[in-house]
């Protein structure tokens, strides 16, 4: 029984497909304790659909909330039905329009796909693998007592 809940159902990497795993990827990475692996599992994503073109680049938005500038710019990127935002390189200056200020009113629609199969479909599209590192942050080192030395005395 436990055996057959564990078996989730591979996904194609079509289009929607794809565009709603990089939407709960990233969803689930706003609020993740290290959310390194999965800006960079969308990222990669994102690129490799570009270079298909299964996804287009729109324009520029001025980012919500810029890093350590007064203005940052976000690229805006169209796949299927979704939209998500990049970091841009000096050609998306230069070829792509500024769309000015992100529109609040527009959404994503809802994904009904888990974060476990939106993980394993865009690690298997994308040919990244999470470490062993990245997956086991969350573990605590064991305790190790002070160790308290007279006044004077060296640490070995």
């Amino acid at each position: 029984m436990n055996n057959e809940r564990n078996k989730i159902p591979s996904l194609r990497p079509t289009i929607e497909n794809l565009s709603q795993a990089i939407f709960t990827v990233n969803r689930h990475a706003k609020t993740a304790p290290n959310p390194k692996f999965l800006y960079q599992l969308k990222h990669d994503a994102i690129k490799k659909m570009l270079a298909e073109g299964k996804a287009k680049k729109t324009g520029l938005h001025f980012s919500n909330n810029p890093r350590n500038s007064q203005q940052q710019s976000d690229v805006l990127v169209v796949c299927g039905e979704y939209t998500f935002h990049i970091p841009p390189t000096k050609q998306d200056f230069e070829q792509l329009p500024h769309l000015g200020k992100l529109d609040q009113s527009v959404r994503n629609p809802r994904a009904t796909i888990s974060l476990t199969s939106a993980k394993r479909l865009l690690s298997s599209y994308t040919g990244l693998k999470e470490s062993n590192e990245t997956a086991g942050a969350g573990k605590t080192r064991k305790y190790a007592k002070p160790v308290f030395k007279k006044l004077g005395e060296r640490y070995p």
